[in-house]
């Protein structure tokens, strides 16, 4: 489980990107985390990971307090948490595998990282993994050959690979076209449920928010103002998160794509 107890940022400008967030995150759950832009979801994502440091209160990732782990500690307890990036944070240079190896810097050696001589059993594990994005056939590309789908599904493996508790990911679909940006959320929500995986899912997308994810959560300008299930995104609460605008028809198309599905 992950919890979140009175988290606050603070930037030494003055501007308050978090104000006081409070939250609780079972396993196996994936939630959306929604709200215009500069109301603090990116910055809530790396308050987890503490590439954003908290000003005030605590995150816990099970028994462990991540705001009072020292850097040596903290580097391990990163290993549990999976990150998925925006702009898929790849070395174009290397190699697909070359780059879903990498999630495995945190548990091999300098040298070994050095040389890239992963483990016999980190290879077939990253074999294993693309197969099931699809990109088997791929693995010997070059990143900087491949889609923007394509790389955000190397971006899922690298995160997989380091068989963590909790993936944070950031605005996966961002870059891509409608339908890749379904397949991926898609993906995402499959592996998330065959691994037992809580994740926090940072997206723009109120549609793809509602369609693939079990819990809403919606922040404005920091705060926590909406914290519930996809059908309870009704019209007074998409007002109160995002402002006026005639939001019945987002709501009357996912209805239509849930139904659609279902056939």
């Amino acid at each position: 489980m992950l919890r979140l107890e009175n988290v606050t940022k603070r930037y030494k400008t003055g501007d308050v990107a978090l104000k006081n967030v409070s939250l609780e995150i079972p396993e196996g759950q994936v939630i959306a985390l929604i709200g215009p832009s500069g109301a603090g979801k990116s910055t809530l994502i790396r308050c987890v990971n503490r590439l954003v440091e908290p000003t005030e209160g605590t995150i816990w990732l099970g028994d462990t307090e991540l705001t009072a782990l020292s850097p040596g500690d903290l580097r391990k307890a990163r290993r549990r948490m999976g990150m998925i990036f925006q702009e898929y944070a790849l070395v174009e240079r290397l190699t697909v595998m070359e780059n879903v190896l990498s999630g495995r810097l945190g548990y091999v050696g300098f040298w070994q990282a050095w040389f890239r001589k992963f483990p016999k059993k980190d290879v077939r594990e990253a074999y294993r993994l693309l197969d099931r994005v699809g990109l088997m056939h791929m693995a010997d590309k070059r990143a900087d050959e491949l889609s923007g789908g394509q790389r955000q599904r190397v971006g899922i493996c690298r995160a997989l690979i380091q068989d963590p508790d909790l993936l944070l990911v950031d605005e996966p679909t961002a870059s891509l076209d409608p339908k890749t940006s379904r397949q991926i959320m898609r993906l995402i929500n499959e592996l998330c449920k065959e691994r037992g995986l809580a994740a926090i899912i940072n997206i723009h997308d109120v549609h793809l928010a509602q369609m693939y994810s079990q819990r809403i959560v919606g922040l404005k300008a920091g705060e926590l103002v909406f914290d519930g299930p996809p059908d309870g995104l009704v019209p007074e609460v998409l007002t109160e998160i995002y402002g006026e605008e005639d939001w019945e028809a987002t709501i009357e198309d996912v209805d239509e794509d849930e139904e659609e599905a279902s056939k």
